[in-house]
């Protein structure tokens, strides 16, 4: 089971990432652009649930390169990736570290910085 520490690790990896804190979570970004994220549910987001427990904590925002990219990931998520209403329309997924494999982890930290990264910094990460 990964941890924030993993994604922490992976993150770092990349060029160029820094690790903030944002309202008490842990935060990667490219070029101050945030790419994943350490994302807690507000009580609106439990609420939404109702009865349905929701799911474990820690979960993390992940970015996606648009909604279509989004729309794909979804169709046939890796185990752990979902979505909840407060993400309609909005291009990035959620991740139950809990339940995600390592490896389906790494894929998408590195897409999430794929797509926020400047086209010149990621063509260079994909050259070499």
């Amino acid at each position: 089971m990964p941890t924030l520490d993993d994604v922490a690790t992976l993150a770092l990896e990349l060029p160029e990432v820094t690790e903030s804190e944002r309202r008490g979570s842990r935060v990667w970004s490219v070029r101050d652009k945030f790419f994943v994220w350490e994302r807690p549910f507000s009580k609106a987001d439990i609420k939404r649930y109702g009865d349905e427990k929701p799911p474990a904590l820690p979960v993390l925002g992940v970015r996606t390169d648009g909604l279509i990219e989004k729309e794909a990931i979804l169709a046939d998520p890796p185990y752990g990736v979902f979505t909840i209403p407060h993400f309609d329309g909005y291009a990035a997924v959620l991740v139950e570290l809990g339940k995600v494999a390592p490896a389906d982890l790494q894929a998408l930290v590195v897409d999430a910085w794929l797509a926020m990264a400047p086209k010149s910094l990621a063509d260079a990460y994909l050259a070499r």
